[in-house]
């Protein structure tokens, strides 16, 4: 209460609690819930900062336990090894679209070649698959990734990719390359907070000795992380809601192991009566024909006399496994929520499914793994476009246009690895009909296949070419009876004119 209030009260305690109690209640009406600071969120106290003043202060924290969880975690490894299969899994094939099919396949060739660990990483350890693997799992656990563009003589054009750690960000570099930049967390920005350069540590062979930071300019770097809010310009761990939760769970399961393993153990107590039965010097010094238990252990068949007065009791707590299994599945439900994905994808338990809910279950995973696909995708194109450039450069593409026209030659087409059929002919039946109805055209059907429509079709000529000449009739085999009837008809046609 205010000074006014005060002297109301001391002259009338009735006034006084009648304008507390109409306070309140103008309070009540006005505020949300979220906002009061009653029982349930008297210690709930939060201030609203930027995205880069709320993660700067958490941000190696989260990582570092995310990573010691990574290391330690079988259930967090759940989760990261399904973002991996399903965003990236088997990898992604390309197809050029220059408008010139030999171009096309001299751009494809290329790249498979790249592609190999000796061309497309300045250590040759890691193909280019592996390594969008390793971001991908970089990118959730680190919360992001720096792909450096490196241009090289060690491959078969100039133009290889360095993965970099968010932690060899030069957080001590405050001072910009360029007069009214400003460097923030190793990364230089101009006025309009877009990245002009990255900072990076330097270490001698060893890694004993920091040597002066290394400057490379933005157009060099791409920055493989989700921005989620408008003034964040660096990564924060996308688990980092789910780490408390995961530590709780591997917490509990290590207590309810020591517990179940101490239940696993047949132990027993021998109890005395007091006081002893013996008489004399024997009582008093404790000495006697007494049988002793120091260092003795059950064995199987025992048959062991115990001393007069004696008794066993045995030790046997009670386990906890059905609770812990109830709790655990519990957790790794809300675990799976808090990440986007199903139970079912982390947890790999499919006995409370059927076919509709474990589609729909996929669906649903799905919408959540294209939202990753679309960033890394966008990744894979700057790559991709930085390749077809270098191979101008190398003289694989001779063209005079290139320089005039490089949007034309940077045209292309991802398609990912197929996804595998629960119900094979539940699938393919609905796939025909969306064919029949004209709901999908066979370029996208064979897209989710993950195969390439002209490809496909070129082999199945092939196919049927090679059976003809051979004497066999494989468009039956392939296409059904229906083509076999229409086939019939139309000889007989023939036959008829």
């Amino acid at each position: 209460m205010n000074w006014l209030d005060n002297i109301i009260t001391f002259f009338s305690p009735e006034w006084g609690a009648r304008r507390e109690a109409w306070r309140q209640y103008g309070e009540n009406i006005r505020n949300y819930d979220a906002a009061g600071y009653g029982n349930g969120s008297a210690n709930w106290h939060v201030t609203n900062q930027s995205a880069e003043m709320t993660d700067r202060y958490s941000r190696d924290t989260v990582r570092a336990r995310t990573r010691d969880l990574e290391r330690n975690s079988d259930m967090l490894n759940s989760v990261i090894g399904a973002y991996k299969r399903n965003v990236f899994g088997s990898g992604f094939s390309i197809r050029a679209k220059t408008g010139d099919e030999k171009m096309d396949e001299i751009l494809m060739q290329a790249w498979k070649k790249w592609c190999k660990k000796q061309n497309c990483d300045v250590t040759g350890a890691q193909s280019f698959n592996q390594i969008m693997r390793m971001c991908v799992q970089r990118k959730k656990v680190d919360g992001g990734v720096l792909i450096l563009k490196r241009y090289t003589n060690q491959g078969f054009i100039p133009f290889q990719i360095q993965i970099i750690e968010v932690d060899e960000l030069d957080m001590a570099q405050i001072k910009p390359k360029s007069v009214g930049n400003k460097v923030v967390g190793g990364i230089e920005y101009n006025k309009w907070n877009r990245p002009q350069g990255y900072w990076f540590r330097q270490y001698d062979i060893d890694g004993s000795l920091q040597l002066e930071s290394a400057y490379v300019d933005a157009k060099d770097v791409i920055f493989y992380f989700t921005k989620k809010r408008p003034t964040q310009i660096r990564e924060i761990s996308d688990l980092s809601s789910t780490v408390t939760r995961i530590r709780d769970v591997n917490e509990f399961m290590t207590a309810v192991s020591v517990k179940e393993r101490i239940a696993a153990c047949l132990s027993v107590f021998i109890t005395k009566t007091s006081p002893p039965t013996n008489m004399g010097r024997e009582a008093v010094s404790g000495k006697g024909n007494k049988a002793s238990y120091d260092g003795k252990t059950i064995a199987p068949g025992m048959i062991r006399e115990l001393s007069p007065g004696d008794s066993v009791e045995v030790v046997n707590p009670n386990g906890q496994s059905t609770d812990a299994a109830t709790y655990i599945k519990l957790m790794q439900h809300m675990i799976g929520a808090g990440q986007g994905i199903s139970y079912e994808a982390t947890s790999r338990d499919m006995s409370e499914t059927n076919y509709s809910s474990a589609r729909q279950g996929m669906i649903e995973d799905d919408l959540t793994y294209d939202e990753e696909r679309e960033l890394l995708i966008e990744v894979m194109d700057e790559i991709y476009e930085t390749f077809v450039i270098s191979c101008a450069l190398a003289g694989i593409i001779e063209k005079e246009d290139f320089w005039e026209n490089k949007e034309k030659y940077f045209c292309h087409i991802w398609t990912a690895a197929p996804k595998r059929w629960i119900d094979p002919a539940k699938e393919a039946s609905a796939n025909k009909i969306a064919l029949n109805t004209g709901q999908k055209t066979y370029q996208q059907i064979a897209a989710e296949n993950g195969r390439d429509w002209k490809e496909q079709i070129d082999e199945t000529i092939e196919v049927l070419e090679y059976a003809g000449s051979k004497g066999l009739d494989m468009g039956g085999v392939i296409f059904g009876n229906d083509y076999r009837n229409q086939q019939k008809q139309s000889v007989q046609g023939n036959d008829r004119r």
